[in-house]
């Protein structure tokens, strides 16, 4: 006899391909972030799911609050699924924002082309991907018929680049939503449990611009920058001895991706802007190694040396982003255990709940006390699917399967009491 779990296998094998032409569709549409302009996705996700019978509230965020978000357009999605009362309502949440392509691809990042079982394009990974399984796994629910109790909700939001403000936060805010148990868009091979924060700061470095024939007469702000730069790298090897008892969690890091400054080549800069990314571990608090950065900063700014008779260096240091660290909350073991439990059917190997080292969106419902996981279609690591690189791609057969496991699990969770 076939078990309700395998009918939800063969439904998605069945319809695989329609899935896979949907996540090409859904590539297709640019939502390079910045500049953020995506509500055009939006409203083509909208009108594909109500294709297949999923009707998308479309919750358009203020024009005001999009912008004041470093953003263009921003429409969120909510599909709900009710079925009996009672039960839960679980959310899935995937985000359709993501960063720009950048050089060196090889196949064209919006075309959603395969070539031997991949699918190539800017977000088939993180997480358009996941728009697509957690969208074909309800619908597979849905065709058993079967006695549910509880609900779905369908989360499509816009701002997991910037940190989630005016996506998954604006919506629970609102009261829009207000789920009992939520998953992630995520990779296949691991339930994340845990995942880090980040801080962002950008430091403007201000000196006293001046022509470069006489250098002495002006204080050069790149020099003064450099100066900083050494002392925030420096304690990178501080962070070392700093250890998350998280498994897949390592230690605190800091990078500083972005420099920007000077107005011409044969100009002494008079202002460069830094922007550092500081991720913080787990047990970090957030207050204290956002001080303990700016009073390096103050330090190294006082300690630089202008020209004699120089002006001082200047700075500012202005909060960017600080995304909080995703701490397993006491709800979430049952999405764990049936995860994990679905996960090795259907893959053949055991799935372990893990931290990961990168931040997502997903805090965003701990911190409103929505227990959640990261779990979706993907490979074991970031650098094998090039996500936020060249060339991202997808293995068919992870869509596939991760399908199957997050339909076996709602079909689990959904059971009347």
């Amino acid at each position: 006899m076939t078990t309700s779990h395998e009918q939800l296998d063969q439904w998605i094998d069945a319809h695989f391909d329609e899935e896979v032409r949907f996540l090409q569709e859904l590539v297709r549409v640019p939502t390079d972030t910045p500049p953020g302009n995506n509500a055009p996705h939006a409203q083509r996700t909208a009108e594909l799911l109500a294709g297949m019978g999923l009707v998308a509230e479309q919750h358009a965020v203020p024009e005001a609050e999009v912008r004041a978000a470093g953003l263009e357009t921003i429409t969120n999605l909510i599909v709900r699924r009710r079925y009996a009362d009672g039960g839960r309502t679980i959310a899935l949440n995937a985000h359709g924002d993501v960063v720009p392509p950048g050089e060196g691809w090889t196949h064209d990042p919006y075309g959603g082309e395969i070539v031997d079982g991949k699918i190539y394009g800017r977000a088939t990974a993180v997480s358009k991907c996941d728009i697509a399984s957690f969208t074909f796994a309800i619908r597979a629910l849905e065709t058993l018929k079967a006695q549910l109790s509880g609900a779905v909700e369908l989360h499509v939001t816009y701002d997991e680049e910037y940190g989630g403000e005016v996506g998954p936060d604006w919506l629970l805010k609102k009261g829009l939503t207000k789920p009992d148990l939520m998953i992630a868009a995520g990779f296949s091979y691991q339930v994340v449990v845990a995942h880090n924060g980040c801080l962002q700061l950008e430091v403007t470095v201000h000196g006293d611009m001046a022509h470069a024939a006489i250098p002495d007469s002006g204080t050069d702000a790149l020099q003064g920058a450099v100066h900083i730069l050494n002392a925030l790298y420096a304690l990178n090897a501080d962070y070392l001895n700093v250890s998350s008892e998280v498994e897949g969690i390592t230690h605190p890091y800091l990078n500083v991706g972005q420099i920007s400054g000077g107005t011409n080549t044969n100009v002494i800069p008079g202002k460069v802007v830094l922007r550092v990314d500081r991720r913080m571990i787990p047990e970090e608090d957030p207050a204290e190694v956002e001080a303990a950065l700016r009073a390096t900063i103050e330090q190294a700014a006082t300690s630089f040396q202008p020209p004699r008779g120089g002006r001082a260096l200047q700075v500012d240091v202005k909060r960017i982003l600080l995304a909080r660290a995703l701490k397993p909350l006491p709800g979430n073991p049952p999405l764990v255990q049936a995860i994990q439990q679905h996960g090795q059917a259907v893959f053949g190997e055991p799935i372990p709940a893990v931290g990961t080292p990168l931040y997502t969106d997903v805090r965003i419902y701990g911190e409103h006390g929505i227990p959640g996981v990261i779990y979706g279609a993907g490979p074991r690591t970031v650098r094998e699917s090039n996500a936020k690189r060249a060339d991202e791609h997808l293995d068919l057969q992870d869509l596939r399967r991760a399908t199957k496991v997050v339909a076996r699990t709602l079909f689990d969770l959904l059971q009347p009491s």
